[in-house]
């Protein structure tokens, strides 16, 4: 009979993770270790796992054959290997109130995170939490997503859509379009909230867009009039904010403020020139390439505020 598991008194209970299939497979893990594991908070696998073997019942004490391993994941995967698996693809067990309370945790972070990310296109204001759960929920409902889908499908393509700030929202074929269905425990919050900012956007049960990033952007004087060196090419699936800057030909200066929205201030700071203004969140990645790429490393791009929004009445 196998020894009786002893848990660390600062540790919280026992929680398997199982691999669900022709044969259930288990592991004894502590389960906000594999939270934080799936996370990449913890790197240390000896504090994420009680015991470095795997089972086909981990309250009965019962390890799984290695006869029953090879048939499942192959004669020439180690153990190590399969544990591996199992702790980034097994589902946790859980009861059911922790289940729902956990769910929830989620859920009130994926709502925060975009409540915070996204406004009003119009009046730059954030909506409220409550604003963004509606939608999600309406997303998340049969009837929405499913409706628009087959209207896509029969159609071939979807139809393209204007936000309030008059860009269009909607590509390409109905198929591809983000979709949201709802929040689940097996992923994390930031990636849940980035899935539902997307779907958000494309569909727009209400006018949003993504709050704009405040930038400093300083550059040498020398460099400002010097022509820019055309553009690459971008994939077709890149973002459309993403190439806003790269349509514009000219100088360095011209290209540096062709991905700027609004700009706040200018400064001529002597050997640096110096511009503050807000900037579409997807075009953060082309200028930041843009200055590296054309000033060598001597100019800087900061970031002042990632979510400027507009609140209050």
């Amino acid at each position: 009979m196998p020894v009786g598991i002893i848990q660390p008194s600062n540790q919280v209970r026992l929680t398997n993770v199982s691999l669900p299939g022709k044969k259930r497979f288990e592991i004894a893990c502590y389960k906000n270790k594999v939270l934080e594991y799936r996370s990449g908070v913890e790197t240390d696998l000896d504090n994420v796992l009680q015991i470095p073997s795997v089972f086909l019942s981990v309250s009965k004490g019962q390890t799984a054959p290695s006869q029953d391993l090879a048939k499942a994941f192959g004669p020439k995967t180690s153990v190590n290997d399969i544990i591996m698996e199992i702790l980034n693809k097994g589902e946790m067990q859980v009861g059911e109130k922790e289940r729902h309370a956990q769910l929830e945790r989620v859920h009130n972070e994926v709502i925060d995170i975009v409540a915070g990310k996204l406004v009003d296109p119009k009046s730059k204001r954030v909506y409220t939490t409550g604003m963004i759960e509606k939608a999600l929920d309406q997303l998340s409902s049969q009837g929405t997503q499913t409706h628009k889908h087959e209207e896509g499908k029969n159609s071939g393509t979807a139809t393209p859509t204007n936000g309030e700030d008059g860009t269009e929202v909607c590509k390409g074929k109905a198929k591809e379009m983000p979709s949201w269905t709802g929040v689940v425990t097996t992923k994390s919050a930031k990636s849940q909230a980035l899935d539902a900012m997307k779907a958000l956007i494309a569909w727009q049960p209400i006018p949003v867009s993504r709050a704009r990033m405040k930038l400093r952007v300083t550059c040498p004087t020398g460099l400002l009039k010097q022509a820019a060196k055309p553009a690459p090419k971008k994939d077709v699936h890149d973002d459309a904010a993403d190439t806003e800057g790269e349509k514009v030909k000219g100088t360095v200066k011209d290209r540096i403020l062709s991905y700027v929205e609004q700009v706040e201030s200018q400064d001529d700071l002597g050997e640096n020139w110096e511009v503050v203004g807000f900037v579409e969140p997807g075009a953060f990645k082309g200028l930041g390439e843009f200055i590296g790429g054309e000033t060598k490393g001597r100019g800087r791009l900061e970031v002042l505020d990632m979510a400027v929004v507009h609140e209050g009445d």
